[in-house]
């Protein structure tokens, strides 16, 4: 019997141990899955902010819609959605938005005092629908420039998130590592040997210049964290820099050749749609330059608004905006038919936006390629400066 109670209590005790490792087991997994599980999240929401903001910007512009069409005025189809709706999709900003159109601005005004909610291109083309009495007609423009942001995607997934968080980390760990532990110690055996076994010339260049060069790469990876900082800030960021700095985003946009493209189909865009509204071809102008966000476009619209009012026709005195001459060959041919500016011109905004995207992503692959050989080409360097003193030293301790 006693027997019998001590083989029964030593398989209790088993089963007890046993559940604790597993309890304990599962515990490890779950500590270990929480971070990874942080990161995935983390990642989805770098990956799909730019499509977030378009898809809050398109039910925004699809509610407008709605409340035109059924004859409301602009504000009031806001102010509806407002109270009809609660779609967390909004956010809270569009009852911020809201209450200011009830509180007796209107639509442009109201956007203009919300900031960081809306981007700035679709603001001012609204503001442009304002101008010409209906703000349906500039809506079609406005959903054109929301289908940048899946480009904006495909460039963040395939280039800069793997810059940012794979590629620049690494070469630039590697580098630091070896300056900082490996080549210290390496100068310091080679001195205590004398002089006959000092670097070879090669060895000594590169090895006194590691500095500098991980210095380069550093501040190539923190060029690279800085895009990906304005990648996640969005129209916000743009205008909190916009504020220190002056006209240095529009700058800097219409420097890079597929943003000044889109640039050039936006303004083309809210020029043909105004110009087909009768506005005077002036203020058609400076509204499409406006629209536009750009203080380079809005500039030279000014330039373009004063040859008009000189008496130059607008074919000619577009050409201090736009010298690629398609833009003025479309135009005269659109005045000398009597009007359908945006028909005449939306081939061109087609081909903008393909030249565009064809831009966009040869600069990524260009700028990848060029990174990872740079960082290679380093890492490369260093390694065989440090081995081939060994390898001098092998030979000739071979010949001795």
């Amino acid at each position: 019997m006693h027997l019998m109670m001590a083989i029964h209590s030593c398989f209790a005790d088993s089963a007890d141990t046993a559940l604790v490792l597993a309890l304990a087991l599962a515990g490890y997994i779950l500590l270990g899955l929480l971070p990874l599980c942080g990161i995935l999240y983390l990642v989805y929401l770098v990956l799909t902010l730019p499509m977030r903001r378009n898809e809050r910007t398109r039910l925004f512009l699809d509610l407008l819609e709605l409340g035109l069409t059924e004859g409301r005025t602009p504000e009031a189809a806001v102010s509806a959605a407002a109270s009809a709706s609660r779609d967390p999709a909004l956010g809270a900003r569009y009852q911020l938005l809201a209450s200011r159109i009830q509180h007796g601005m209107r639509l442009g005004q109201a956007l203009d005092a919300t900031p960081g909610w809306f981007p700035l291109r679709v603001t001012g083309m609204l503001k442009a629908g304002e101008r010409i009495g209906d703000v349906s007609r500039v809506l079609p423009a406005c959903r054109r420039l929301l289908e940048d942001g899946v480009s904006h995607v495909r460039g963040a997934l395939n280039y800069l998130l793997i810059l940012a968080f794979v590629v620049t980390p690494f070469t630039v760990a590697i580098p630091l590592l070896l300056n900082l532990v490996v080549i210290p110690k390496f100068r310091e055996v080679f001195a205590e040997m004398g002089e006959d076994h000092r670097l070879p010339a090669f060895s000594d260049a590169i090895l006194s210049n590691s500095h500098g060069m991980t210095l380069v790469q550093v501040l190539a990876m923190l060029a690279v964290w800085a895009a990906l900082i304005a990648y996640l800030g969005g129209p916000g960021m743009l205008e909190r820099i916009g504020q220190l700095a002056p006209g240095l985003p529009g700058w800097i946009h219409f420097r890079l050749p597929w943003r000044r493209k889109r640039l050039q189909r936006d303004f083309s865009a809210m020029l043909a749609v105004l110009l087909d509204a009768a506005v005077p071809e002036p203020e058609a102008v400076r509204l499409a330059a406006d629209a536009t966000a750009n203080v380079v476009f809005v500039r030279r619209a000014g330039r373009v608004a004063a040859l008009l009012d000189s008496g130059v026709k607008l074919p000619s005195a577009i050409a201090a905006m736009d010298d690629s001459h398609e833009l003025q060959w479309r135009l005269a041919n659109a005045l000398r038919t009597g009007g359908g500016f945006l028909r005449a011109l939306t081939g061109w905004h087609d081909a903008l936006d393909a030249r565009a995207f064809q831009s966009e992503q040869a600069a990524a692959q260009v700028t990848t390629t060029l990174l990872v050989l740079f960082n290679g080409a380093v890492v490369g360097a260093i390694v065989i400066a440090l081995f081939l003193p060994l390898i001098n030293l092998i030979n000739q301790a071979v010949l001795w």
